[in-house]
């Protein structure tokens, strides 16, 4: 019997049928290796009843493989043509499966709630380079439902969402998705089950959505920005533009219970959302737009 998953001569053979060239700009690296699709599903921990949304699914390989342990998946992909032949892909090599499957053409960036029904429980997916953070914090904002996650980034863009407070790569994308979810990395993926081979390895992530800290996100995530926009600064100077002043830095930094001459990357989100929050209720603190 055929396995159902793609292999390297799928992959490409399948490329080739459709006239599909990878390309940089949409960040194509399509996997071709079974094991690491399985893979990447158990490290997803889903359940029966999960439904997946996966982000550019590509020729399909990460697909199948979700198929048989979801009750559903949607795969946004913004590639039309890839987009319009998924269906035939899953309905050839996985056909009791194919009602499991629907696929939306577009923009991951511009999916909102209505979107997708039934609604997901699980975001999975091997997400383009130059834009997995955007995605991961759009997705997680607009989709409440999405209770965990497992996604395959660049291993430098893992390391900085699953760095602790006080690392070198700790920044913004680490405090943004702290907001929403606890990460943790769960792996590393080598260029050689990629095709085209990338120049770098590959991280897996996993995370779990926790209660956000007590506060507003939009003038939490605006400390955030500029803690790190001069991140070799003291927070009293770095949130000095923020604030309106040196001086109304050091005084919300202090209502907050944190100490000025600190750095951004020493903050925990719990601790930017407390900045943020006392800022908001002292008169002439905080920019709040």
């Amino acid at each position: 019997m055929v396995s159902p998953l793609l292999g390297p001569a799928d992959i490409r053979t399948l490329a080739a049928r459709l006239g599909v060239r990878p390309t940089k700009t949409l960040g194509q690296n399509f996997v071709h290796d079974p094991n690491t699709v399985r893979r990447i599903v158990r490290a997803a921990e889903l359940s029966p009843d999960d439904v997946v949304l996966e982000v550019g699914p590509g020729l399909g390989s990460l697909t199948l493989a979700l198929l048989p342990d979801a009750a559903h998946v949607h795969a946004v992909e913004l590639d039309p043509v890839l987009a319009t032949a998924l269906p035939s892909t899953v309905a050839e090599r996985a056909p009791d499966l194919a009602g499991r499957l629907t696929v939306h053409s577009g923009d991951a960036k511009r999916v909102v709630a209505a979107d997708l029904a039934p609604a997901p429980t699980a975001l999975v997916a091997n997400l383009p380079y130059n834009v997995a953070v955007p995605v991961v914090l759009h997705l997680l904002a607009e989709l409440p439902t999405l209770a965990s996650g497992l996604v395959m980034v660049q291993k430098e863009v893992a390391d900085r969402l699953t760095a602790e407070p006080g690392s070198r790569v700790y920044g913004i994308p680490t405090a943004k998705l702290a907001w929403y979810a606890a990460a943790r990395p769960a792996g590393r993926v080598p260029p050689a089950v990629f095709w085209p081979v990338p120049n770098v390895d590959s991280g897996l992530v996993r995370f779990v959505r926790h209660d956000p800290p007590p506060g507003d996100r939009e003038r939490t995530f605006a400390v955030v920005d500029a803690a790190f926009a001069q991140r070799r600064k003291t927070l009293r100077s770095a949130l000095s533009g923020w604030a309106g002043g040196a001086v109304r830095a050091e005084k919300a930094l202090v209502a907050a219970g944190i100490d000025p001459g600190l750095r951004g990357e020493a903050l925990t989100i719990t601790q930017f959302a407390a900045i943020a929050s006392a800022a908001s209720t002292a008169s002439g603190y905080g920019r709040h737009s």
